[in-house]
């Protein structure tokens, strides 16, 4: 059973160009799986011997675990997508998935910060001019100008930067389209200060090409913007929920009720469906507005 599910994750990294933060998803998601079989269907050897029933208990348990919709829906499509792989491979005689419905999951509106909440947010670090804070002011400032996904932004180079133009080139995720993302003449200039008088002072190696760098000189990773985010967030007395994502939504938010149109939005963000933009429209103006 190892083997198929190995296969199986060497199968979405190659075949479907899934990162490798997709692919642990669905390794955690399906280990998960294997150790409620482990638990109670010890004498399971295939996978074949899986059962509709089986699955159902499963989803069932998850339910009672008093896990959120949105994760059971999430660990059910990724057993979906395995046994469809494994039947496809004529693997197993029949899908035990087949029949299991997804949980339906209440769309909540995403958490958007106002617009003096931005600005506090992006004045946070601008409070000194150490190569980390010109750093930190060029991460915040690119994160909300572009709304990038965490990953897209730490794996910039110096290389997809275009300060003349003032745009950035976006490699994608997970075999997504590339895309050339503008920025104002603001976020041009913090990351020309950055690049200037601070990125030069984090790196180590002249052959390092990432465009944000840690204390070793290192590409930043995911866990460290995260950390950066929350760090500002608290020195501004912001929300304790604010993300890096918070940004991507603000960023979908203000653009919208500022006139542009979904098309445009649905292209900066790299939505591949239209109705997952949507749900930006639906935020109140009233709530990202600077309060009196």
């Amino acid at each position: 059973m190892e083997e198929q599910l190995a296969a199986f994750l060497e199968f979405l990294q190659t075949e479907r160009s899934y990162s490798e933060n997709t692919t642990a998803a669905y390794k955690n998601d399906l280990g998960q799986f294997v150790s409620f079989l482990t638990n109670n269907y010890s004498t399971i050897a295939s996978w074949n011997a899986v059962t509709s029933a089986i699955v159902a208990n499963y989803v069932t348990s998850m339910k009672d675990s008093d896990y959120a919709s949105s994760t059971v829906a999430r660990k059910v499509a990724a057993l979906k997508s395995f046994f469809h792989y494994l039947n496809a491979r004529e693997l197993t005689e029949s899908d035990p998935t087949q029949q299991i419905d997804s949980p339906k999951v209440e769309k909540r509106l995403p958490n958007t910060l106002s617009n003096a909440d931005i600005e506090q947010l992006l004045q946070a670090p601008t409070k000194e001019q150490t190569p980390k804070h010109l750093r930190d002011s060029a991460l915040l400032a690119l994160l909300y100008a572009t709304g990038m996904r965490v990953t897209e932004v730490v794996s910039l180079t110096v290389d997809d930067i275009n300060l003349e133009d003032m745009h950035l080139h976006s490699p994608g995720r997970d075999g997504d389209e590339a895309r050339f993302l503008p920025f104002d003449a603001g976020t041009t200039h913090t990351l020309r200060q950055y690049l200037e008088k601070g990125r030069p002072h984090l790196r180590k190696r002249a052959e390092e090409k990432a465009l944000f760098l840690n204390h070793r000189g290192q590409q930043l990773t995911r866990q460290g913007l995260w950390l950066i985010i929350k760090a500002y967030a608290k020195e501004a007395n912001l929300s304790e929920n604010v993300t890096p994502h918070t940004l991507r939504h603000s960023f979908a938010a203000h653009k919208l009720q500022s006139g542009s149109n979904l098309q445009t939005v649905q292209q900066l963000l790299g939505h591949a469906n239209i109705s997952t933009t949507q749900i930006y429209a639906q935020i109140d103006k009233n709530d990202t507005d600077e309060e009196e």
